[in-house]
């Protein structure tokens, strides 16, 4: 049995404390991408009828922003490698702040497509930077808390960002929405500009090979782990008025999705105190969980009070997610920490637009309820990734 400690290739020495405020600045980096890239969701029939197309048309400024970060992730962290870490950031922040203006401008649906495939190649900078950012401002011992409170933008923006995004749409129109993400991402580069030290980049010389990085021992389980994870996520979530509907549940959608946003934010203070010490037991716990979740709802649908259990359940297990596969990726490669976060991020963006296109078909050809037994059976995949990577992948702690 080895201990399981997230260990940056180069950190900052002499603290005893997390950096908070430092923290908070990645915080709110990946609230905002995250934020920027769902916006649309809850605004699909203003957009719609402001692009003069249809709202399934109109969705897929959705997916063309999930599919640029995939395409960017790897390339635009390789190309910044070298440049100082804080400079990277500010000029993604940027990238997203601008693009959020610009679509809150348009009116042509084609220009607003390639608006948002350049926001999507923004928060293609974003992710792989903040885990590695976090271990390196970490004192020993507390990089996966570190990291935790970096992703946990990610649940946040889901079960408030969204909404309250939502909310101002049906305020003031849907372009008030992305004007509202552009000032807080504006006012998020404020914040890093006071509060977060510029960690210097990895010199061009030292630069690891993507092909090197993906025969360390361990992180092609992590990666298939991730992908049938993130891909069952993604078929049940991008679905789930669909689901509901299907069991007579379609008036409950807001209140079904609030009781998870509510446990995922729950489970960042719970995975936040123990991921760096058990790391293997939180990604089993995890995977079980929301196996147990899915199982539920695809066997109980006729049960309303079980259907929020399940899904409060499926918050729970999903809302820091994030946090341990980017650490366990970070663990296994060491020195290679920034280049396999990159192909982490890929995977993670290519699985949510994977997971979109897949419940589709199945909605489509075998009907709502299909989407929970495909899910189901991409869980247990990640189940027998996670449990069978002991030894390099998620090892226990002592």
């Amino acid at each position: 049995m080895t201990q399981t400690t997230l260990a940056p290739p180069t950190r900052q020495r002499g603290r005893d404390r997390l950096p908070r405020t430092a923290l908070f600045g990645l915080f709110l980096s990946g609230f905002v991408g995250i934020l920027t890239e769902c916006l649309p969701a809850g605004l699909l029939p203003d957009i719609s009828g402001t692009l003069h197309t249809s709202v399934s048309l109109t969705g897929q400024t959705v997916t063309i922003y999930a599919a640029a970060t995939a395409i960017g992730a790897i390339p635009l962290a390789r190309a910044t490698s070298h440049w100082p870490r804080k400079n990277v950031l500010q000029l993604a922040l940027a990238t997203v702040a601008v693009t959020n203006a610009l679509t809150a401008l348009s009116g042509d649906y084609a220009l607003t497509l390639v608006i948002r495939f350049v926001a999507g190649l923004g928060t293609g900078l974003i992710w792989p930077l903040l885990g590695g950012y976090a271990a390196r401002l970490a004192p020993e011992g507390r990089q996966g808390r570190a990291i935790a409170i970096a992703l946990a933008g990610t649940p946040v923006s889901l079960a408030l960002g969204i909404p309250a995004g939502t909310w101002l749409g049906g305020l003031g129109g849907w372009q008030l929405a992305f004007w509202a993400s552009a000032a807080l991402t504006a006012l998020t580069m404020v914040w890093i500009l006071a509060t977060l030290p510029n960690l210097e980049g990895r010199p061009a010389d030292q630069r690891v090979k993507v092909s090197r990085v993906l025969v360390t021992p361990g992180l092609r389980v992590i990666l298939t782990a991730l992908a049938a994870y993130m891909i069952a996520h993604n078929i049940l979530y991008t679905y789930v008025t669909d689901f509901l509907r299907h069991l007579g549940m379609g008036g409950q959608t807001g209140w079904v999705l609030f009781a998870f946003g509510a446990t995922s934010i729950l489970t960042v203070l719970v995975v936040g105190t123990h991921i760096d010490r058990h790391l293997r037991k939180l990604v089993v716990a995890s995977t079980a969980l929301f196996a147990i979740a899915v199982l539920v709802l695809a066997l109980f649908s006729g049960v309303p009070v079980l259907i929020y259990a399940a899904a409060a359940a499926w918050g729970l297990a999903f809302g820091s997610s994030p946090s341990l596969f980017i650490g366990a990726a970070i663990n296994a490669t060491g020195a290679a920490a920034d280049v396999a976060q990159s192909i982490t991020i890929t995977v993670f963006s290519a699985s949510i637009a994977l997971g979109g296109l897949l419940g589709g078909v199945l909605v489509a050809d075998l009907g709502a309820a299909s989407i929970t037994w495909a899910s189901l059976a991409l869980l247990a995949v990640a189940a027998a990734a996670v449990v069978g990577g002991k030894k390099h992948a998620f090892p226990g702690s002592a």
